[in-house]
């Protein structure tokens, strides 16, 4: 997958990573960007067409797919962070984090991937987490909406095969824009993880670790999880 003269479409590109996508796959030659966000008037990047997309709503899908029926290459984006917990939790918090993350990103794919195969294949690129990994009290709704949208990843890779789709799972720790604004520990530059997506899908990588964290919390997974969760032992 060459990012040259690709056609690309970014889901939450008004801000944070997604704007830092669209605006390197401009610098890297793409034939045309389409910005996509809920406000597409909040989109002020140079070289790219703004365009109205909900990834909640079907219609807004249907839609921004009609629209944009010259995609190769669908970088889905989009994400939200409710910090509610799973037991505790306000319930409609919880559903939006998976109408989001898997709904959303699940609907968008299935606009997309006729459009991506009449157009030889393409690529996709899902923008995932280290916490597709692991659970952080805090934010649990967001780990299982990441962790369903992980799989994801997996299942349409398996199904898009055929077709000749790319797709590509991409995770990183925190990253330092608005959807991180209350986390205090170490972030990644956002323009870093846009270039990591973008050197990974032109390497046509299955999966991108984009920094330190996300490898050491996926190489955690072979071990015995009471060494990541484990508690003190009870007393008599």
């Amino acid at each position: 997958m060459k990012i040259a003269n690709s056609v690309a479409l970014v889901t939450g590109a008004g801000r944070g990573i997604g704007r830092h996508l669209a605006a390197q796959l401009v610098e890297r030659g793409a034939a045309k960007v389409y910005a996509a966000a809920r406000n597409p008037e909040s989109v002020d990047i140079p070289g790219v067409e703004a365009l109205r997309l909900d990834i909640t709503d079907p219609v807004s899908v249907a839609a921004a797919a009609s629209t944009a029926s010259d995609v190769t290459l669908l970088v889905n984006n989009a994400g939200i962070m409710t910090d509610a917990n799973l037991i505790t939790g306000d319930l409609a918090k919880i559903r939006l984090e998976m109408d989001t993350h898997f709904y959303g990103t699940l609907g968008v794919v299935r606009a997309f991937a006729p459009v991506l195969a009449a157009n030889g294949g393409g690529a996709i690129a899902n923008i995932l987490s280290a916490l597709s990994w692991f659970s952080y009290d805090g934010s649990n709704a967001y780990a299982a909406a990441k962790a369903a949208e992980w799989s994801l990843t997996n299942g349409i890779r398996l199904e898009l095969a055929g077709q000749g789709t790319l797709v590509t799972g991409v995770h990183l720790g925190a990253a330092d824009t608005d959807l991180s604004a209350g986390y205090d520990g170490d972030k990644i530059d956002p323009a870093e993880v846009a270039r990591a997506t973008l050197d990974g899908i032109e390497a046509d990588k299955l999966e991108v670790l984009v920094d330190e964290w996300s490898a050491l919390i996926k190489a955690t997974l072979a071990n015995d999880p009471s060494r990541f969760y484990g508690q003190p032992a009870p007393t008599a």
